[in-house]
């Protein structure tokens, strides 16, 4: 492990090695110093990429934290895309300078800009300007989206650029080329602007339904087939998750053990929950899918450094990885006045952060169902003690699904879900 102002300054924090054959994994290594959440920081990122972390081991010693991580990208990874990849993460690594350890100071917010346009209406076409967004590194934070009586579709996108570059007119101008190249002669307009406070009512989402918010943000799924929310039968092997509590191998560290169904983000899932709880990670273990399970071994402090002795903690600890190794996210179908509506919803950080990629995976599965969307939003919700982000979907009659089928209800939520879990 090298010491903190060792040879290699900030250039090296993370390295990227790629695979020598196509197919194989290839290796990133971050070496910073530590801090609460880091773990959940990088993996964060690796998922916003679309990547999959094969095998992976964390070590720290409080002060200085070495992360290795196998990673097999879903596609070919180009230079350019290594390089943003590297960049990224190493602005989530704190600077090796020994200020850190006096001061650190608090992220920096990126400027949200609006993405307005307008277009006629055709299946695939919001996925296909999220595929467009996403490859361009631009973070979608919410959307609304609306379909005229004449067929033309009003969108407003709410957007975060990761390269920090979208108050450039270049930026700007690369932007909405890349769209006027997907929609072609059936986009109408494209704005780009600073989003100001004029906009905020456009910011939120409608509001729930007691009965409809309960179903969605309940702690357990139900086993009932006729239920908005049911698992198909083999996502049921979710329900095999299993998770120890030892302390009796560490004079210092309580050993959590879990056993649980891959999926896509479950790092991600784990690392959160243990960021939202304080929970501080001194090493951990994580071991390459085994026809469909995965087994992980991670040694934990709390946060004033002591074992989690207390049966209580120790309880609440386990019930809540079991709950977001379940269901990490929320599927169901509800009527909406006549209509047919999709839900998804996602808990949120406590930094505020959402789930990557959530909205480019739901239009994607919609997409290959050759179901269109007649309005969207997404926005943020407060329930259970804790903020979800949810995406709502109003799904257009005129396709080859009877929305008011039983059967075509849950085949669109089981396809949704698994595309969602990487299955």
């Amino acid at each position: 492990m090298r010491v903190p102002g060792g040879a290699g300054g900030d250039d090296d924090v993370v390295q990227i090695k790629e695979a020598s054959k196509s197919g194989e994994p290839f290796v990133i290594t971050v070496n910073c110093p530590d801090k609460t959440g880091l773990a959940c920081d990088v993996f964060r990122i690796i998922l916003d990429f679309g990547l999959s972390i094969a095998k992976g081991d964390i070590s720290t010693d409080g002060i200085w934290c070495y992360i290795v991580l196998w990673v097999i990208p879903h596609s070919t990874l180009l230079a350019t895309s290594c390089s943003f990849l590297k960049d990224r993460l190493q602005s989530v690594c704190p600077p090796c300078s020994a200020s850190f350890y006096l001061v650190q100071q608090p992220p920096r917010s990126s400027p949200e800009y609006l993405l307005k346009f307008c277009c006629l209406d055709r299946k695939g076409l919001l996925h296909d300007v999220t595929k467009v967004l996403s490859e361009l590194e631009l973070s979608i934070q919410k959307v609304k989206v609306t379909t005229t009586p004449d067929g033309r579709v009003l969108d407003l996108f709410f957007i975060t650029d990761n390269m920090e570059l979208l108050h450039t007119r270049k930026r700007q101008d690369e932007t909405c080329g890349r769209l006027n190249n997907v929609l072609q002669d059936s986009c109408v307009s494209c704005e780009l602007q600073l989003a100001g406070p004029e906009y905020e009512c456009n910011q939120g989402i409608t509001s729930l339904s007691p009965v409809l918010a309960e179903e969605l943000f309940q702690c357990e799924l139900s086993d009932n087939e006729r239920r908005s929310q049911a698992l198909s039968p083999d996502m049921t092997k979710l329900k095999r998750t299993n998770v120890i509590i030892d302390n009796s191998l560490s004079p210092a560290h309580t050993l959590i053990q879990i056993h649980c169904a891959d999926h896509k983000g479950l790092l991600y899932d784990i690392m959160r929950t243990l960021k939202d709880m304080n929970i501080k990670i001194s090493y951990g273990r994580f071991s390459p899918n085994t026809k469909g399970y995965r087994d992980l071994d991670i040694f934990i402090q709390q946060k004033d450094g002591k074992k989690i002795l207390d049966s209580g903690k120790q309880s609440a600890l386990c019930s809540r990885l079991k709950q977001e190794m379940l269901h990490p996210l929320r599927v169901m179908i509800a009527n909406r006045g006549p209509d047919t509506e999709l839900l998804v919803a996602n808990p949120v950080e406590l930094s505020g952060k959402g789930r990557p990629r959530v909205f480019y995976d739901v239009t994607y599965a919609l997409k290959t169902l050759g179901i269109c969307v007649f309005s969207a939003e997404v926005g943020r919700y407060s329930a259970s003690a804790r903020e979800w982000e949810v995406y709502r979907f109003l799904l257009d009659e005129n396709c080859e699904f009877h929305l008011t089928s039983v059967a075509a209800r849950n085949q669109i939520v089981d396809r949704v879900r698994r595309t969602l879990m990487g299955w």
